[in-house]
């Protein structure tokens, strides 16, 4: 499935405060990759997975999903967005938290498999409010996990894990883009050499 084009940009851009961020970005993601966003902060790269998960509506250029996502009323359906912050209720337990999730996006799973594989048994009933920053980040990323959707789109997933939290989402991506799904993140951290990246930050944007 690695051919079939996923996301298609054409002269996409965008700036903020005046200042742009990028410019001219013609890309083609496809099914079965991993894409890194990469670049200095503040070079957009939030910005630019906002934009393609149709949240932030200030850009130039288009961007297109194939007709398999469009057939829905909202494209957004197929994809799944976790956004930088882990975009928890700080006063529900973990369990609760994915259960909310699983109800949002109309799934069935097991939310206490989903959090022992993230290192949280004993931890499900326990507040959010009480967690640590990366325990926090692993109940946010257990919806890779319990949440079926081809495309995801994941703002600084690495951020506040341990090396072995690392390891685990790095694994997790592969086996999601092995499967025929599209990965593309942002993150300083490219952590294997079949990963592709969009660099901003430049006079040009450099996809490679």
């Amino acid at each position: 499935m690695t051919d079939i084009p996923v996301l298609q940009t054409r002269a996409l851009r965008c700036e903020r405060d005046d200042r742009e961020l990028f410019a001219g970005l013609n890309w083609c993601a496809s099914a079965g990759e991993i894409w890194q966003i990469a670049g200095p902060n503040g070079a957009g790269k939030t910005t630019l997975i906002r934009i393609l998960a149709g949240l932030h509506g200030f850009y130039d250029g288009s961007f297109t999903w194939p007709q398999w996502l469009q057939s829905d009323a909202d494209p957004r359906e197929k994809l799944l967005y976790l956004g930088h912050k882990a975009g928890l209720r700080d006063e529900l337990t973990p369990l609760e938290n994915l259960q909310w999730w699983l109800a949002l996006h109309a799934q069935q799973a097991d939310p206490m498999a989903a959090l022992a594989q993230l290192g949280l048994a004993g931890y499900e009933t326990v507040p959010c409010a009480s967690l640590s920053a990366g325990q926090k980040r692993r109940v946010a990323l257990s919806l890779l996990w319990i949440v079926d959707k081809p495309v995801w789109l994941l703002d600084e997933p690495f951020t506040a894990l341990d090396a072995d939290g690392v390891t685990l989402i790095e694994e997790r991506l592969r086996q999601h883009a092995a499967s025929g799904g599209l990965v593309i993140y942002s993150s300083h951290h490219r952590f294997d050499d079949a990963v592709r990246h969009v660099r901003l930050g430049g006079k040009q944007v450099e996809l490679a």
